[in-house]
């Protein structure tokens, strides 16, 4: 710190991390420093990301993503599309949320999995975002959707190796669980945006419209969101938004579709 300071240079400093994913050992490397980056990523992919948890002179969960080639990281410039490649859109429980990583939207897959178990006690597991998370939202569909997963293994994925943390992907996660245990094929051009309570009700999320023009912008054509996010929300032409309350109104509206 202090060679930085007095030669007015940039300096980096690598640091080990626990398997939590914090860094290891006393905090004194992440008080010391301006920015803390974790370089994080699926061993089994090609793809990483560059992500800011602590910078004192600008925001933080700011993101960048790279892709390993054979000279090296090379940017990956829009990474909703790099998310979505491959998707499958004929299988059902596959649902498109877009999460907010600091100013930037990204698209990402959610992808469920409902099966009828071969144990006494039903498996529950989840890649990508958070498993006290999914194991709510499950009893929520249980509770207020009627829905009856008490004999069924739930499966659910992210793909593209994408780790998702905030409560706007809720919808997108009970549509995936829904239509897979349904069976019903989703629009491949809705996405799914949202936070639900305990009592099956939708809360509003930040900057929707900024979520919406981005799904816009990749040719999405339709989103479910919370009615009461849509006041003052404006919507780019040949979009529409279905604004909804609860999530068994959801899941009507899909099996209508």
């Amino acid at each position: 710190m202090r060679i930085a300071k007095t030669m007015g240079i940039a300096m980096f400093i690598v640091g080990h991390v626990t398997k939590e994913g914090a860094i290891a050992g006393p905090r004194v490397l992440e008080h010391m420093v301006d920015c803390v980056l974790y370089f994080e990523g699926d061993r089994q992919l090609s793809f990483r990301i560059l992500r800011a948890v602590k910078n004192r002179f600008g925001s933080t969960n700011e993101i960048g993503v790279f892709e390993m080639c054979d000279a090296g990281l090379r940017e990956v410039d829009n990474p909703s599309k790099m998310l979505l490649e491959g998707r499958n859109t004929d299988i059902s429980g596959s649902a498109i949320v877009c999460a907010m990583e600091g100013s930037r939207g990204v698209m990402a897959e959610i992808q469920a999995l409902v099966t009828p178990t071969g144990f006494g006690n039903p498996r529950r597991m989840a890649n990508g975002i958070d498993l006290y998370r999914t194991l709510l939202l499950i009893a929520v569909l249980e509770k207020r959707a009627r829905m009856n997963l008490s004999n069924s293994d739930v499966y659910v994925n992210v793909a593209g190796g994408l780790r998702i943390d905030e409560t706007a992907a809720d919808l997108g996660i009970c549509a995936a669980i829904a239509t897979s245990q349904a069976d019903i094929l989703l629009p491949p051009d809705m996405i799914f945006i949202g936070e639900v309570g305990l009592g099956g009700e939708l809360r509003g999320v930040s900057q929707l419209e900024k979520r919406i023009r981005e799904a816009a912008k990749l040719g999405f054509k339709s989103a479910i969101v919370p009615k009461q996010s849509m006041r003052g929300v404006k919507v780019p032409d040949g979009f529409a938004a279905y604004g909804i309350r609860t999530v068994q109104e959801m899941i009507n509206m899909l099996r209508r579709k």
